[in-house]
C-alpha cells in the first residue's frame, strides 16, 4: 500500500506542484493549508510523513513539528523553509523533524529525502504493531468470557499481577493455565523481562533438572558444554511451571530452595546460582490431597499457594462457549485467508450441549476443524464431530435415517481429504477418527 503524505502549506500552487511530484512517485498526498486543518487530517488518517511550511496562519511550523511527534511519534516531518531562515529547520529538527528544505533551492533533495523519511516511518508503524500485538498477547484482553466464575479469576488475577508474590493456576487440563500466566506476567513490572514455560510432566526426572536447573560441562554423558537452565534464562522475568503436581519429590526440594533463597545449584556444579524470577505455577491435580498421601511436599505447597486461583471449566460457562466460539472463528478464518465466519443457531445449540472435557482445548480444535471443513461462511452442526451431531436426544437427531446420515458421512470425508490433497492421516485427525476407522469408511464408500 502506498504511503501517505500530508501537505501543510498556505500557498496552493507550491502545495499543487509538490503533491504532482509526490504522485508521480506513487504517493497518497493529503493537502491542508493550516496547521488546525492539518491536525484534523492526521485524527483520522495514518500519515507517515508530514511536509510543513514554517510559517503558517495559524500556527509556527517549528511548533507544529514538535506537537504532531508527541502526538504520532511514529510520523516523519519534513520543514519547509524561505531562503535565509535555515535556522528555523535546524531548530524544527531539534524538536523532532527528521529534515528541512529549503523552497526553490533544494528540488533536487526533494525525492530521496522524502523516501528516506517514509521509509524510517514505516519501521516505526511496523514496531509500533508488533508491541501493539505483544501487548495484546500478553494482556489480559486473550481471555474471552462473561461468566461469574471467570471475571473473578480474571479479577484475582489482575490483582496479583502487579505484585511479585508466586502464584499457584488450579483447573482442569484445557482451561487456559498458561493464558492466565502469560497475561500474570504481562501485568507485572516484570513484563519487560522474558517469560519461559516448561511442562513439568512431560520430561523425565534428569531431564527436567537438567533443563529447570542447567548443568555443567562433563556432569554426565553427552554434557559437552555448560547450559544456563530455565531458571537462569528466565533472571528478571517470569517462570511458568505447569503441571507442577508431577514434578519429583526431590526436584520439588529443589525448587523450594529457589523459593526461599532464590538460588538453585547447576547439575555438576558446588557453587550456587542467583536468580531473580517470579513463579507461576499450575496443576490439574488437587496438590492439598496429593500432600496428605505423601505424593507433593506439603512445605512446597503451603509456599506455592500464596495466592492461588481456581480456573472453571468450560461444562460451568457455557454462555461463554459462542463467545470463545466466535473468536476461535476468527482466528482460525484469518488463518487460511478468509473472512469472519459466522455460527448457525444449529451449531450453536450444538456446542451449548457438549460436556466439554476437554474444556477451551477442545473447544479450539473443534473450530479449527469445522473452519476448515466450511464451504461456505456459516458453521453448520454438520461440520461438527460425529458424536456432537447426533449424540444428543433431540428430535432432529431421532428423525435421521440411516441414508442421510451416510450422506452427511461420505460429504465430510470427501471435503478432508480435498483440504489435506488426499493425506488420510490429516484427513483423519480432523474428521476426529482413527486412520483405521477412516480406512473402513473409504472401502464402504468404494463399495457404494
Amino acid at each position: 500500500m502506498a504511503a501517505t503524505i500530508l501537505l501543510i502549506d498556505d500557498e496552493p500552487r507550491l502545495r499543487s506542484l509538490l503533491a504532482r511530484i509526490l504522485s508521480l512517485e506513487e504517493y497518497r498526498v493529503l493537502e491542508a493549508e493550516d496547521a488546525r486543518s492539518g491536525l484534523k487530517i492526521l485524527e483520522r488518517e495514518t500519515v507517515e510523513l508530514v511536509i510543513s511550511d514554517v510559517k503558517l496562519p495559524d500556527k509556527n511550523g517549528i511548533a507544529l513539528a514538535e506537537e504532531i511527534k508527541k502526538r504520532y511519534p511514529a510520523t516523519e516531518i519534513i520543514v519547509l523553509t524561505a531562503y535565509g531562515t535555515i535556522a528555523d529547520g535546524v531548530l524544527a529538527i531539534k524538536n523532532g523533524a527528521f529534515d528541512y528544505i529549503t523552497k526553490g533551492d533544494d528540488n533536487d533533495r526533494i525525492i530521496p529525502l522524502v523516501s528516506r523519511a517514509v521509509e524510517k516511518a514505516q519501521l516505526q508503524f511496523r514496531i509500533q504493531r508488533l508491541e501493539a500485538q505483544v501487548n495484546k498477547q500478553y494482556s489480559f484482553d486473550p481471555i474471552v468470557g462473561q461468566s461469574r466464575a471467570i471475571q473473578q479469576a480474571v479479577d484475582l488475577a489482575r490483582r496479583v499481577a502487579v505484585t511479585d508474590t508466586t502464584v499457584l493456576l488450579m483447573g482442569e487440563t484445557g482451561t487456559g493455565k498458561e493464558v492466565f500466566a502469560r497475561a500474570i506476567h504481562g501485568g507485572s513490572p516484570r513484563r519487560n523481562g522474558p517469560f519461559v514455560a516448561i511442562n513439568c510432566g512431560a520430561l523425565g526426572k534428569d531431564i527436567l533438572e537438567s533443563e529447570l536447573f542447567g548443568h555443567r560441562a562433563g556432569a554426565f554423558t553427552g554434557a559437552n558444554r555448560d547450559q544456563k537452565g530455565l531458571f537462569a534464562e528466565a533472571d528478571k522475568g517470569t517462570i511458568f511451571l505447569d503441571e507442577i503436581g508431577e514434578m519429583p519429590l526431590d526436584l520439588q526440594a529443589k525448587l523450594l530452595r529457589v523459593l526461599e533463597t532464590h538460588e538453585f545449584l547447576r547439575v555438576g556444579d558446588t557453587k550456587p546460582t542467583r536468580t531473580d524470577v517470579r513463579v507461576v505455577a499450575a496443576t490439574n491435580r488437587q496438590l492439598a490431597q496429593a500432600s496428605e498421601a505423601g505424593h507433593f511436599r506439603l512445605d512446597l505447597y503451603y509456599r506455592l499457594s500464596v495466592f492461588s486461583i481456581d480456573l472453571p471449566p468450560l461444562r460451568e460457562r457455557l454462555d461463554d462457549v459462542p463467545i470463545l466460539a466466535e473468536q476461535f472463528g476468527r482466528q482460525e478464518a484469518a488463518k487460511i485467508g478468509r473472512r469472519d465466519v459466522r455460527l448457525s443457531e444449529g451449531f450453536v445449540q450444538r456446542l451449548k450441549k457438549h460436556q466439554w472435557k476437554g474444556n477451551i482445548r477442545e473447544l479450539k480444535n473443534i473450530i479449527e476443524r469445522a473452519v476448515i471443513l466450511s464451504d461456505s461462511p456459516e458453521l453448520t452442526p454438520d461440520l461438527l464431530p460425529y458424536d456432537m451431531q447426533h449424540g444428543t436426544t433431540t428430535a432432529e437427531a431421532n428423525g435421521s435415517d440411516t441414508f442421510d446420515l451416510a450422506t452427511h458421512e461420505r460429504q465430510l470425508i470427501r471435503r478432508a481429504l480435498r483440504h489435506t490433497n488426499g493425506n488420510k492421516t490429516e484427513a483423519a485427525r480432523l474428521l476426529g477418527i482413527g486412520l483405521t476407522s477412516l480406512y473402513r469408511k473409504l472401502t464402504e464408500m468404494e463399495a457404494d
